[in-house]
């Protein structure tokens, strides 16, 4: 359970969103303005994510909302970390921070889904 994201093979736009916090309307922005993001599009022509293209949504969104890249500048060092071979790196490291946060909230909601009212403690 270490990466839950490679967990499946494909994700929807709207799974995508819910995953990384970004709104559809900005990853199909950032599709016309990042050549590595090109997720495919299935026989209904929605389009799927694969794991390592949510990976990259992640560092996009580090980039350019944390690190405050304009998106030129964001091109520029994608470019930069695909020539000295730290891209993947970069996008694996992207996970960490922004997943943790998502499986926290995940397990809290389960949690809560599954507590029986009244009940406290291990029985």
């Amino acid at each position: 359970m270490n990466e839950p994201i490679a967990q499946r093979a494909y994700y929807s736009i709207g799974e995508v969103c819910d995953l990384t916090g970004i709104q559809a309307h900005v990853l199909r922005y950032w599709e016309t303005r990042f050549e590595l993001l090109r997720p495919v599009k299935n026989q209904a022509g929605n389009r799927v994510y694969r794991p390592r293209e949510v990976e990259l949504v992640l560092l996009l969104k580090r980039l350019l909302y944390e690190d405050k890249y304009t998106v030129e500048g964001a091109r520029q060092e994608l470019a930069r970390m695909r020539r000295t071979g730290g891209l993947e790196e970069a996008r694996k490291s992207a996970l960490g921070p922004e997943l943790r946060g998502q499986l926290k909230s995940d397990l809290a909601e389960l949690m809560d889904i599954l507590s029986v009212p009244g009940q406290t403690g291990n029985s």
